[in-house]
């Protein structure tokens, strides 16, 4: 088994990932981006985002049946209709097919969200995607994470 870089170790290179992160979900609803981080780690099955974005969520006040129920969103009453509707959006541009979103799925985000928060919302799926690539690519664990951010 080859030994992977570990991206955290270089920051310098990572930051501009993490500031459109944190830019792209400013003027955001923070409980939604908290929502569609988790949503799309899960889709992705990504552990160390999983950690990362539930510790966060709980730290900013998230309950722990909302978490655990997010993969059952559609079903669950404890999402309203704006969640869903950008829960949906973060499924349709995670599990992009050959087809692109779905006008369903557009239709709803826009139903729900302002042009200016559809394109928020966009841009921190397409962020959170990309620290998906840059954890199953080099096979980052949480324990790695932590590693890094400890050294």
């Amino acid at each position: 088994m080859t030994t992977r870089v570990t991206p955290f170790a270089h920051m310098d290179k990572l930051k501009p990932l993490i500031a459109y992160a944190m830019a792209a979900q400013k003027g955001l609803d923070p409980a939604i981006a908290r929502l569609v981080e988790i949503r799309a780690s899960q889709i992705n099955g990504c552990a160390v985002c999983l950690a990362m974005h539930t510790q966060e969520a709980r730290q900013a006040g998230e309950s722990e049946q909302r978490i655990f129920l997010l993969d059952a969103f559609r079903e669950s009453e404890l999402y309203d209709d704006r969640e869903r509707a950008a829960l949906e959006w973060t499924e349709a541009l995670t599990r992009l097919g050959p087809g692109g979103a779905s006008y369903e799925a557009y239709a709803n985000l826009k139903a729900h969200f302002s042009e200016d928060e559809q394109v928020k919302l966009t841009l921190l799926i397409g962020a959170i995607n990309a620290f998906y690539r840059l954890n199953v690519g080099f096979r980052v664990s949480p324990h790695t994470l932590q590693d890094a951010q400890a050294a």
